[in-house]
């Protein structure tokens, strides 16, 4: 059913055969007042009226008319016209319609009953000022000229215009058909702001407003939005509702006891328009969300617990509990709390409730511990000696840790440095009960500590004493010969510089004869010549056997030479006089010789 060009056509399709039926109209219907009409099929007979203009015609062949598909009033969807293009179809209807109603029931109400609507505004007719603009002897010539197309502005906004082209020439003219066709919608104007706004809970609201005033076309959406008050000026959260005959909206995405101000967006296909002012409403607290659990400062025997406020409080906190393993210990709006009397190093579930006014909320359960401390005693090592160098010490884990043991070390110190330097001979972290001392000095007194380590620091046991097996001494030094006189040496030694054990001895060679064997380091030899070269070594010796130092040579002092010389003297020439003389029998010394001659000499010239 189309109405085009002041006729209203009925096509109707049974099977095959096509009817149509044709209601001329003329501009009958363009005088801006309702006009009633109603198509009929009564057996064969379909007829089309509108008013008291009638016209009928007759089925080639009747068949009964079942509608089982919706129903489109005012145009068909695209794909519903690809289906049926022998049909020829046009554009939409352009208008305004009323009361519609069918052969059984009552009036439809088009606005509860449609599933769908496109571009239509269902709350009634926009103006009723058409009945001029749609009367052909009335139409306003637009454009003369030659050309073919034409651009014409002023026009009011969504409204229906028609159309015709009229071609003359010297032997006539020629007119097209009316086009109807209407313009767009405008922005809308004067949207109000909302006018009541209603908290569901902390997290959404409902917003409530009136129609718009004075749109020109169909309102496509409306658009809630919310503003956080002396926040940004960008939204929080929007909604969109595309059911423009509701005015009433759920806006969600707001966070509890919040300020915000809500205004209203109405839009057409032009374009979209806010509320000039805003509502303002405050969301009511909710429980919070967040809540972190308490961390501590841990002491051995206490815990020092803080925590923060959550991280969404969703309100005023009125309120914490804190629970140690299941059982309330503080409530109160602090954020720290000493717990006493714990054990050393023992772990301990806490969990943390805020509350607001309107519900309280838990924290994630966390384990916390608290500190360690050294080890209540360590037992001394045990220590056995398996050569000259080497022991080999082993230990027992203490039997209150009071943490987690984190190493072991072992001190050592011996009797050459009168135990009083302790050198860390051992720190590891892998925690073996046993450890072999190398290379270690012979026949030497050792005492030797173990430590036990946690997180809380270390415990030393007492010491264990041992002593390796003596060995040759290493090292002996150089006897000191020192001559005071002509006859006799004052020597004197040092200890080894490894004595490897007890020295029991003390052997003194000279010339390589034994002259002293005892535990004094020194000796006096007397009764030798004057300048007279002797050798020295020293001995040492322990349980094990003895070992000789470096060999040393030196001389007594110088004496007077002893003897006579016998001189001989040869005249060798008028001038000169050789002499010869023969040493004395005992030198005693390093000599130096002077010769003494007298007489007359001859004057240099």
């Amino acid at each position: 059913i189309e109405l085009k060009s002041g006729i209203l056509s009925i096509l109707l399709k049974t099977g095959i055969v096509f009817t149509q039926l044709d209601l001329w109209l003329g501009l009958f219907y363009c005088d801006g007042k309702w006009k009633e009409a109603i198509v009929k099929k009564e057996g064969s007979v379909i007829s089309a009226s509108m008013d008291e203009l009638r016209e009928q015609t007759l089925e080639p062949r009747v068949q009964k008319l079942d509608v089982d598909s919706p129903v489109y009033i005012g145009g068909i969807p695209p794909e519903i016209q690809n289906t049926y293009k022998e049909l020829g179809l046009e554009q939409g209807f352009g208008g305004c319609m009323k009361d519609v109603k069918f052969t059984r029931g009552a009036v439809v109400n088009l606005a509860s009953v449609s599933s769908s609507a496109v571009r239509v505004n269902l709350d009634g007719c926009l103006s009723t000022d058409s009945a001029v603009n749609c009367r052909g002897n009335d139409s306003i010539l637009v454009y003369r000229g030659k050309e073919q197309s034409v651009y014409e502005n002023g026009l009011q906004p969504f409204t229906e215009y028609l159309y015709r082209v009229v071609a003359l020439n010297e032997g006539g003219s020629v007119s097209s058909e009316w086009t109807r066709v209407r313009t767009r919608e405008s922005v809308p104007q004067n949207v109000p702001t909302p006018s009541r706004v209603h908290s569901i809970n902390g997290y959404s609201i409902e917003v409530t407003w009136d129609k718009p005033a004075g749109v020109i076309g169909a309102i496509e959406k409306y658009i809630l939005k919310a503003y956080e008050e002396d926040g940004p000026s960008v939204p929080i959260t929007s909604a969109e509702l595309a059911d423009t005959g509701m005015l009433t909206g759920i806006l969600t995405g707001l966070h509890p006891f919040t300020n915000y101000a809500v205004t209203l967006t109405a839009c057409t296909l032009a374009g979209c328009t806010e509320s000039l002012h805003a509502l303002n409403i405050s969301t009511p607290q909710e429980a919070p969300e967040d809540v972190q659990p308490p961390t501590a400062i841990s002491f051995p025997m206490l815990l020092l617990l803080s925590w923060s406020p959550p991280k969404t409080p969703n309100g005023i906190i009125t309120q914490y509990t804190l629970y140690l393993n299941g059982v309330p210990i503080y409530l109160g709006n602090g954020t720290k709390y000493v717990v006493k009397d714990l054990a050393v190093f023992t772990p301990y579930q806490f969990l943390l409730t805020a509350c607001t006014a309107a519900g309280c909320t838990n924290s994630s359960q966390v384990t916390l511990f608290t500190a360690q401390l050294p080890p209540s005693h360590v037992d001394a090592p045990l220590l056995t000696v398996l050569d000259s160098r080497t022991i080999y010490v082993q230990w027992k884990e203490p039997v209150e840790v009071n943490g987690i043991l984190d190493r072991y070390m072992i001190y050592i110190a011996n009797n050459e440095q009168n135990f009083t330097k302790w050198s860390v001979i051992y720190n590891s972290t892998e925690l073996f009960l046993d450890y072999t001392i190398q290379q270690l000095f012979p026949g030497t007194e050792y005492l030797i500590k173990l430590a036990a380590c946690t997180g809380g620091g270390c415990s030393v046991s007492e010491a264990s004493r041992a002593v390796t097996d003596e060995s040759t001494p290493e090292g002996v030094p150089a006897p000191k010969a020192h001559s005071y006189s002509s006859d006799s040496f004052n020597i004197s030694w040092a200890k080894p510089e490894y004595p490897n054990g007890i020295i029991t001895s003390y052997g003194l060679y000279m010339n390589g004869v034994l002259m002293q064997n005892s535990s004094q380091l020194n000796y006096y030899a007397y009764g030798l010549a004057p300048w007279s070269l002797h050798s020295f070594r020293v001995q040492a010796c322990t349980a094990k056997g003895c070992a000789l130092g470096p060999l040393v040579e030196a001389r007594t002092m110088e004496a007077a030479p002893e003897g006579t010389l016998d001189v001989f003297a040869t005249v060798d020439g008028s001038k000169m006089v050789q002499v010869k003389w023969l040493g004395p029998n005992k030198p005693n010394g390093q000599l130096t010789y002077t010769v003494l001659v007298t007489g007359l000499f001859y004057a240099d010239q």
